[in-house]
């Protein structure tokens, strides 16, 4: 496993990522999309990584504005349509490389997911996995009051910055991975039952029992890793058919 650092930008600012090469010719590849809070170093995604690679598959995981080693200030910066448009940079940005393939899967991990939702429908994406993703911010607003999680979160940066309801998105989706744990209290499972019931086959979606928001359950991080670097061989070989 080879890694590469990248730096591109998205709307004028610098981002920077880590592109993990499986070390063959023109490799499919996924591309992370973090959460709200989180940065790339999310363990999630760099055990995802290595878990990728041995299928063959490159991963590439970066920072969003405003996070990690990336530019901006990030309650200046941050916003679902930001985060969308960073990864559609991101996307480009891989396409454009002589080192992988054109082919593109994606991973999202909370806001993550959403981004993923919404980016997707504007390229020929081969499949997409996402974690305790949440259809409408409405919905994490109300559960925030309620969460023991709730210290880390900024109410009021969320409800003037953070506004969206993706619903109408759900519908495009296929080849779609859902993990949710049902205890998270920062994201409702609704959400996750709502992606799986509006989106297109192939789907299949799992609940982590006792699950929280941070995936805190190290059988549930290995159990994901597994499932999820199994979602997207079998995607890119066309081996899925129907719904799970």
């Amino acid at each position: 496993m080879d890694q590469k650092n990248i730096t591109f930008t998205s709307n004028g600012l610098s981002l920077s990522g880590v592109l993990h090469h499986p070390g063959i010719p023109l490799p499919t590849v996924v591309i992370g999309s973090h959460g709200l809070l989180s940065t790339s170093n999310s363990p999630k995604q760099i055990a995802l990584a290595k878990a990728c690679n041995a299928h063959g598959i490159a991963f590439f995981r970066f920072d969003h504005r405003g996070c990690g080693k990336s530019e901006g200030v990030f309650k200046e910066v941050t916003s679902l349509e930001a985060r969308c448009n960073d990864l559609i940079s991101a996307i480009k940005t891989i396409q454009l490389r002589k080192d992988t393939g054109d082919r593109i899967s994606l991973f999202g991990s909370s806001m993550g997911g959403a981004v993923c939702i919404s980016a997707a429908a504007y390229f020929d994406i081969d499949s997409v996995v996402t974690f305790a993703s949440p259809v409408r911010t409405a919905d994490i607003t109300e559960s925030q009051a309620k969460s023991d999680d709730a210290d880390s979160m900024d109410t009021t940066f969320h409800k003037k910055a953070l506004q969206w309801d993706i619903s109408d998105r759900l519908e495009n989706l296929h080849h779609i991975l859902i993990v949710h744990g049902d205890s998270d209290k920062i994201v409702p499972l609704s959400n996750a039952h709502e992606i799986y019931e509006k989106a297109g086959n192939p789907k299949k979606m799992i609940i982590q029992k006792n699950g929280d928001h941070r995936m805190s359950d190290k059988r549930h991080q290995e159990d994901f890793v597994v499932n999820a670097a199994l979602w997207f061989q079998k995607c890119f070989a066309g081996t899925l058919e129907g719904s799970t």
